[in-house]
Formats: C-alpha cells, sequence, structure tokens
C-alpha cells in the first residue's frame, strides 16, 4: 500500500462553493474560469504546513457535483480541462499533492447515458448501465420508466458497476484524470456502498498507470478494513474519531475518543499500520465551530487532530473558525464561497496560527506521522498519550477544563529521559522515578518531544 499519506496533511475544499458558482448548471455557454482562484490560496496553505489538496467534485454536473454529467469535462461552473491541469502543476510546483474526488456509484439524470434512455426508452443502448430499469413503472420524476436511486434520492441514479461497458468507460476516465491532470490519487464517494471488485479492478487500473496512487474511500460506519487493504484502498475516513473529537468535548468526556483511540491504534489495534484520513469536519456535516459548544475547544481539539495517528484534513475555512450548518436537506451553507483567505471573516483569528504550528511540529517530529500509539493517562477532559518510533518519541497532553490542570504521570521511559515541549520550548520536563510531572494550561496542549535520544 501507497505510503505518502503518513507525511501528509490534507486540506480539503468543495471547488464549486468556495469558487462562488451557481448551485445549478445551465450546461450552455463557454466555461467560467472560477477556478483560477484557488490559486490565490497557495501561500495560505503553504503556511498551514498542507502538502495535499483534496478538491471536491469537479466534472460537469447538475448541480452540487455528485451528480455527474460528464466524466471527462470539468464543469463549465469552474474552467476548463486546460486550467485544471495548469492548477495541478502549480500545486506540484510547491510541493503539494493533489486528490479528486471520484463519485462512481450514481450520476445524475443530465447524465449522456441516461439522457438516452430518456429519448430513447427501451430502445437505448445504455438500459443496461443502470440499476433496477423497470419500464412497467414511473419514476417520482415522471418518467415512463422508474429505476434505482442512491438512498431515495432520484436526482442520484445508480449505475450498474457490473457491466463491462460502465466500467470500461469509468475507468478510462480515470487514465485520463492521472495522464492528462497528474492528480496523485481520488477519494471515492460512498465508497462503502461500492461493489467491492469493482473497488479491487479500480485499484489496479489506478497503480497500473501510477503505482502510487493513493486511494481513499468514503466509509462511515463498519469495519474499515472492508476496503482498506492491500487490494483496495490505502485509507478510508475516520467517522468513528470524527465523532469522538467533538463529542468528547462537549459531554467532558474524553473516555470516548480515548476509547476510540486505543480500540483503533494501541497496542492490539484494529488498524494500527493504516493512515485513516482524519477531519473534525467536512462538505457533509456541520463546521466544527458550530459542533462544539464551547468555542474554545477548537484548540485542544486541533492539538489531538495533529497528534493522533491518521493524516490529518482541514476543511476551508475552519481554520479560521467559520461556522456552518445543514438547513432540513440544504448543504450549502457548509459549502460557502470563500474566493481569497483574504474574503475570509476569521471567529476566531488566533485558531489559524495555532493550526500552522501543530501543523510544523508534525512535520518535525516522525512519530507524530508514523508512531505507534500507547495511552497514559485518560480523565473526563485530559488524554495523555505516547507515540514513539526509532527516530522520535513524543508525549501529547491535552486538557480541554476551563483550568491549567497538573498532571503527575507514570510513564514507560528510561529514568532521566527529557522532554522539551515544542509549543513552549524553554519548558524541560524530566523522568523522574518513573513518573512526569508538568501542568497544561485551560484548552491547550503540551507536544513533548524527547531530547536524549
Amino acid at each position: 500500500m501507497n505510503d505518502w499519506a503518513r507525511d501528509a496533511i490534507f486540506y480539503h475544499i468543495y471547488p464549486l462553493g468556495m469558487c462562488g458558482a451557481p448551485h445549478r448548471n445551465t450546461f450552455q455557454g463557454p466555461p467560467e474560469p472560477r477556478m483560477v482562484g484557488i490559486r490565490e490560496w497557495i501561500g495560505h496553505l503553504r503556511a498551514l504546513g498542507v502538502n495535499a489538496l483534496y478538491l471536491g467534485p469537479l466534472f460537469e454536473s447538475t448541480a452540487h457535483g455528485y451528480d455527474t454529467a460528464d466524466f471527462y469535462h470539468v464543469d463549465r461552473r469552474l474552467g476548463d480541462n486546460r486550467l485544471l491541469t495548469d492548477l495541478v502543476a502549480e500545486f506540484h510546483n510547491v510541493g503539494i499533492r493533489v486528490i479528486l474526488d471520484g463519485v462512481f456509484h450514481h450520476v445524475g439524470r443530465d447524465f449522456w447515458a441516461f439522457r438516452d434512455v430518456l429519448t430513447h426508452g427501451r430502445h437505448s443502448h445504455y438500459c443496461s448501465w443502470f440499476k433496477g430499469l423497470d419500464f412497467n413503472r414511473r419514476s417520482p420524476h415522471g418518467d415512463p420508466f422508474s429505476y434505482e436511486g442512491w438512498n431515495g434520492h432520484y436526482d442520484l441514479v445508480k449505475l450498474n458497476l457490473d457491466h463491462p461497458d460502465v466500467r470500461s468507460h469509468l475507468f478510462d476516465a480515470v487514465r485520463m484524470w492521472i495522464n492528462q491532470f497528474g492528480i496523485d490519487g481520488l477519494r471515492l464517494d460512498v465508497a462503502d456502498e461500492l461493489d467491492r471488485s469493482f473497488v479491487r479492478d479500480l485499484a489496479a487500473v489506478c497503480r497500473a498507470v501510477q503505482p502510487s496512487f493513493w486511494l481513499l474511500g468514503e466509509v462511515i460506519h463498519g469495519d474499515y478494513r472492508r476496503l482498506a487493504n492491500a487490494s483496495m484502498l490505502d485509507s478510508v475516513t475516520n467517522y468513528e474519531c470524527y465523532k469522538g473529537l467533538y463529542s468528547s468535548h462537549n459531554d467532558g468526556n474524553f473516555f470516548e475518543i480515548a476509547f476510540a483511540l486505543n480500540r483503533q491504534f494501541g497496542a492490539h489495534g484494529l488498524y494500527a499500520d493504516l493512515p485513516l484520513y482524519a477531519f473534525a469536519d467536512n462538505h457533509d456535516v456541520p463546521r466544527i465551530a458550530s459542533s462544539l459548544k464551547n468555542s474554545e475547544h477548537l484548540y485542544p481539539l486541533h492539538a489531538l487532530l495533529f497528534t493522533m495517528p491518521g493524516a490529518p484534513s482541514l476543511y476551508y475555512g475552519s481554520e479560521w473558525g467559520i461556522e456552518g450548518q445543514k438547513h432540513a436537506n440544504d448543504d450549502w451553507p457548509l459549502r460557502p464561497s470563500i474566493r481569497s483567505p483574504g474574503e475570509a471573516t476569521a471567529s476566531h483569528p488566533d485558531l489559524a496560527n495555532a493550526v500552522g504550528r501543530f501543523a510544523g511540529i508534525r512535520h518535525e517530529i516522525d512519530a507524530l506521522r508514523r508512531g505507534s500509539y500507547e495511552q497514559i493517562h485518560v480523565s473526563a477532559e485530559q488524554l495523555v498519550f505516547a507515540r514513539r518510533t526509532e527516530k522520535s518519541e513524543a508525549i501529547v497532553a491535552v486538557n480541554a477544563s476551563e483550568d491549567s490542570v497538573p498532571l503527575d504521570l507514570h510513564v514507560s521511559f528510561a529514568e532521566g529521559s527529557v522532554f522539551s515541549d515544542r509549543l513552549e520550548p524553554d519548558q524541560l520536563f524530566t523522568v523522574c522515578r518513573g513518573r512526569l510531572k508538568m501542568d497544561v494550561s485551560s484548552c491547550w496542549a503540551r507536544i513533548l518531544v524527547r531530547q536524549d535520544g
């Protein structure tokens, strides 16, 4: 399995929202190069320590990007293929890899092959491309046939991924994306509902073109190894820890996130060897600043996000603590227009600097990127854990309390081991009689790194 994501810090952009595209595509007129504005974010991303960019859906679609109309052309509301090629090259020039959304489970009603079925009915050559096509019933849209929609949404038509022509069409598109755009990976939408043989074959296609190609799957429930394994995907979304990160803070119950981290990454952890994709929010869930009851918890939460095992990701704008909640079935409040970093309203102006510091420390310390996980202490509002590799050893202590908290910890490090706090470099701590004493400021953290080998 590919390894570069262990050293990655991702930044997630939803281009249709961030670039201020219209919510509906007219499919008329020349491309509008709104996506060129993403260039203005390069300096900001570098300052945050980002070295991998996840761009949400980019290909021609009806509305939100997950209702694809054409897998071979960039959405005209954002630009064209040439612009995407140039944009990926610019990010590569500053050391930032780029992955795109791969939406293969379903398409939109404007997908060209589905339009052919709408026009020619049962005589269309593409009837077998779609799941559950039935000319004995009408669809909720009033079509003279019915079909399977994703999760009851009939604007999203389920593809028949067993059909060889469907696979050929999709796999050829992916080959084009790799060869023409030079992308480094894909995030597979609703991966947990994709046929396993399709995922396996897709992985083989990608790695035949680019051996280092990285595949991430959106998985919300269940055993992550169903898809994250040697023959399929390199990683999946860590929704278990996503939930634990905010609810542990809201409930004053760090035992929840501690249990999840130990279950996943401890000595006998289920996913100790997997760089799971770690996140605090994304385009489908409330902004983290809206999920937390106490906004000061943004600081210890991000300290955890950047020091726990996995590949951490930031969703655009959340580094300033902007808020966002779904309204009924409307996800657009989670996907606001922010044309440039200078346009953002920083609800928490110190947060981006803190995130940049956490990211910088993660880049410097091998143990925080690739180390084992060992729980040292857990209480209602504090969590302490160690991470180790042959190159470095670190101790992370996080405090969500309104008060500074003294900690007297039993540790397994050698007597006399000296640690410095990378957040306060003049602060040194020494293991004495198997114990390490420190205090941790309110809603803050210590990231201790061993100084003596």
